[in-house]
């Protein structure tokens, strides 16, 4: 404990220097910008300003990266109640009663609820990274080949028991991760894969290309279906109904720390800042005393989501750094990211790298203190921005997405992938496809085959190694207990069914 609070003194002086001060509030506004723009959101901003880091040394890329994250969440709150468009997708559930908030004229009250418990909750998941990290990565250190394969089965588990969406389309999204991912050469044979004869994809496809397409172009082809229209709330800020909304907040303290505990939990296992925000919004809806106010406009609506949102995006770098599976979509493009600048996520990474991640989690609280306040601050700005024609910021958005796309490579064919990538999200979106399965698979699956496949020849082909010691035997068998519970959920609901109707009287 003493040790991880020397460490972050010493990443508060890495942190705060001048020019690491701009990054935060530069990366904290685009941040917002991009929370704000529907069909960005955060997992596609960090992919398109990931390019332009290369030339950076890592500590301060991540610097603006981390920061342009903490932004986007505050922007997509923003949108969410001004103007019930979540700008994303874990700010869906803050529209329920942000948006009747706002449209009762209590736009001020409810900003500053979605914005000062969703830095509570960001505050909380910072510290437990704060006081885990080194206790985590120390206890990595006891992983080999079967032990980092059974981990990354429960990241994938994890994300079917827990995700959110239908186990079936879940398990739908891995596969095609894992075969977009293993298209090119093999890193163990050096054969070639699924590449079609086509020469292209001899490189194989890069998840940057595939995060725009999905992420980017897929919302935006969604958003032009429903036929955007940006009519706000009054964005014009209360001062006096802020402090009035700072005052009450301590009142749904139960709310808070329940949203903390969802979302740290849900942050460190791969369910992300979405489902965090759903299941928070729910569990409050089941457990207060206003329950039935929910819908209409009720405080503990807006808080219950904005505290898990933020607590699992930022819980969700712990397992990225400490163990390198990734938490969110957004923390899967950070991971590329640091593999891309020459780091090795997992344990030796805080031995190897001190500076790097201390200085990472020290701006983390400065950064969320700056997001915040720029949050408030922006509010007018950015309201007064989507009062602009849907056909002027649609073309600015896609040409963004395909420039990124094609600074990844300076390749013409990746180009037409992000664009027919940009088609698949759009029909796995109508279909309720999750997305951030396909990208979890795609830049940990090579890694997990290659797990798997170092674990079979120290086994010479026999699973029992998944079982060989307690560590792997336990992770393992969470897993495989993930794996079976929605099957074991079904069966347990229609065995409750069936006792209900064969009551009498039923």
């Amino acid at each position: 404990m003493l040790s991880n609070l020397e460490a972050l003194m010493h990443g508060f002086s890495v942190a705060l220097t001048g020019y690491h001060v701009l990054l935060m509030i530069a990366g904290v506004l685009l941040g917002i910008l991009v929370g704000v723009l529907p069909g960005l959101g955060a997992p596609n901003g960090v992919t398109l300003l990931l390019p332009l880091t290369f030339s950076m040394d890592p500590v301060s890329a991540i610097i603006l990266l981390t920061s342009l994250y903490w932004g986007a969440l505050f922007g997509g709150s923003t949108t969410s109640i001004l103007f019930n468009i979540p700008g994303e997708p874990s700010s869906v559930a803050t529209t329920f009663d942000g948006y009747p908030m706002a449209r009762q004229g209590r736009a001020t009250e409810a900003l500053t609820f979605a914005f000062v418990s969703a830095g509570i909750g960001a505050l909380v998941g910072i510290v437990v990274i704060t006081l885990l990290s080194g206790a985590v990565a120390s206890f990595a250190l006891r992983f080999g080949p079967p032990e980092y394969f059974a981990v990354y089965l429960l990241a994938f588990a994890s994300f079917i028991a827990f995700g959110g969406g239908a186990p079936l389309k879940t398990i739908v999204s891995l596969a095609l991760g894992f075969g977009f991912g293993m298209m090119g050469m093999d890193t163990v044979s050096g054969s070639m894969r699924l590449t079609f004869d086509i020469p292209e994809l001899i490189r194989g496809i890069s998840f940057l290309v595939v995060v725009i397409g999905l992420f980017g172009l897929g919302e935006l082809l969604l958003t032009i279906e429903e036929g955007p229209e940006f009519k706000g709330a009054n964005a014009r800020l209360d001062p006096a109904a802020m402090l009035r909304a700072i005052a009450a907040l301590p009142r749904y303290w139960l709310a808070i720390l329940r949203g903390c505990a969802v979302g740290v939990w849900m942050g460190i296992t791969p369910g992300g800042p979405t489902a965090a925000s759903f299941m928070s919004y729910g569990l409050a809806r089941r457990m207060s005393r206003n329950g039935t106010g929910f819908g209409g406009g009720e405080p503990e609506g807006v808080i219950a989501p904005e505290t898990a949102d933020h607590s699992a995006g930022t819980a969700a770098m712990l397992p990225m750094l400490s163990l390198g599976i990734p938490g969110s979509a957004t923390s899967a493009v950070m991971l590329g990211g640091l593999m891309i600048w020459g780091l090795n996520p997992g344990p030796m990474l805080f031995i190897e790298q001190r500076d790097f991640v201390w200085g990472m989690i020290a701006s983390m609280y400065l950064g969320n203190v700056i997001g915040m306040v720029l949050a408030l601050a922006t509010v007018p700005l950015f309201a007064a921005m989507l009062s602009v024609s849907f056909s002027i910021i649609g073309p600015v958005i896609v040409t963004v997405c395909l420039v990124g796309a094609y600074t990844v490579a300076g390749a013409p064919f990746d180009l037409w992938l992000a664009l027919g990538f940009g088609a698949a999200g759009y029909v796995m979106k109508k279909l309720d496809y999750p997305l951030a399965p396909l990208v979890l698979a795609m830049v940990i699956g090579d890694k997990a085959e290659d797990a798997f496949r170092q674990s079979m020849l120290m086994s010479n082909g026999s699973l029992g190694v998944l079982w060989a010691n307690p560590l792997v035997g336990t992770l393992s068998t969470i897993a495989l207990f993930f794996l079976l519970w929605p099957v074991a959920a079904a069966a347990l609901g229609r065995r409750r069914t069936a006792a209900v109707a064969a009551e009498p009287g039923a």
